[in-house]
């Protein structure tokens, strides 16, 4: 039996499980053991996903079952992405219900990596998109041509990991960059909303990996790219945190790649959104889309929807 919910297309007999330890064979087909068991359950800002042009200043509802299917020695979710522990059962009406009582206009799978609790997510986000609410997604990226092709057509937005380059992913992640660079190539030419992350690691990132990474995402019209500092985790626990320095040099080299909107995350300074046409200053939380300067036309949904 061979599992199609990533790129890895694992090969699961009866008794055992895929590499993600999500998906287990068991009377002659595969099964997700932990189905609906969340390990968590939050109301976040949206622009902690970081999803910082779709529709900012709101709330989002955000839920995650266990597991994870890369192997990152950085990861900042490890409790949950690395490991099973038995969890309270909610099922898929009783999230919709939640955020719709809660007021909040999104749900996100997020924290772990959806695609390996995907059955579960996308039961969930249909039954939001028949009640008005929005699907977020926050993953990997690490999609089989056949989850891209179910998924697709009920999230709304999605933020996507690009962790580095081809060699990046084979020595610290585990797995491959080019299901994923395929991934997000699909997803703009779908035309659905999509945002990238790459948590920059000093001494590991260099401005050449950051020149590469910016020329694809550029070439496959990305617009909003987040370069976030590490902190240390998991088995890079004993690695100092990156510099604001060391992320102000990256920041300043991906600015060189013209994607129009380069932010800096987990920073004390501001990143502020400046219209790349003018360059001046825009209030996200107040903008209907348009610079108030020049009225280029900006990238995302900024209608202001259920504010809490």
């Amino acid at each position: 039996m061979r599992c199609d919910f990533c790129y890895r297309h694992c090969s699961i007999s009866d008794g055992k499980y895929g590499l993600c330890g999500s998906r287990k064979g068991e009377g002659g087909r595969i099964i997700s053991p932990f189905y609906g068991m969340l390990a968590a359950f939050a109301i976040d800002p949206v622009e902690k996903k970081p999803l910082y042009h779709f529709h900012p200043g709101t709330k989002t509802l955000s839920i995650a079952e266990e597991g994870c299917n890369f192997f990152c020695s950085f990861c900042q979710n490890s409790e949950i992405s690395q490991n099973h522990r038995e969890h309270v059962v909610i099922d898929e009406e009783t999230v919709v219900a939640i955020a719709a009582s809660e007021g909040t206009p999104s749900i996100s799978y997020t924290y772990s990596e959806p695609l390996v609790w995907q059955d579960y997510m996308l039961r969930t986000a249909n039954l939001a998109r028949k009640k008005g609410l929005e699907n977020i997604m926050v993953s990997n990226g690490s999609f089989s041509d056949e989850a891209l092709s179910r998924i697709l057509p009920v999230i709304d937005a999605y933020n996507i990991d690009l962790k580095g380059d081809e060699e990046f992913y084979q020595k610290i992640v585990k797995g491959s960059s080019i299901p994923v660079r395929k991934a997000i190539e699909k997803i703009v030419k779908y035309g659905s909303h999509i945002e990238v992350t790459t948590l920059v690691i000093e001494g590991i990132h260099t401005p050449s990996m950051i020149r590469e990474l910016g020329a694809f995402l550029n070439d496959a019209g990305v617009s909003v790219w987040h370069l976030t500092r590490f902190f240390p985790a998991y088995m890079m626990d004993d690695r100092r945190a990156t510099s604001e320095e060391f992320l102000d040099l990256i920041y300043n080299e991906a600015l060189k790649s013209g994607i129009p909107f380069i932010y800096k995350g987990n920073t004390g300074h501001e990143s502020p959104t400046k219209c790349p046409l003018c360059k001046a200053v825009i209030d996200r939380l107040s903008t209907n889309g348009l610079c108030h300067s020049c009225g280029y036309k900006l990238y995302g949904k900024f209608s202001q929807i259920s504010i809490l």
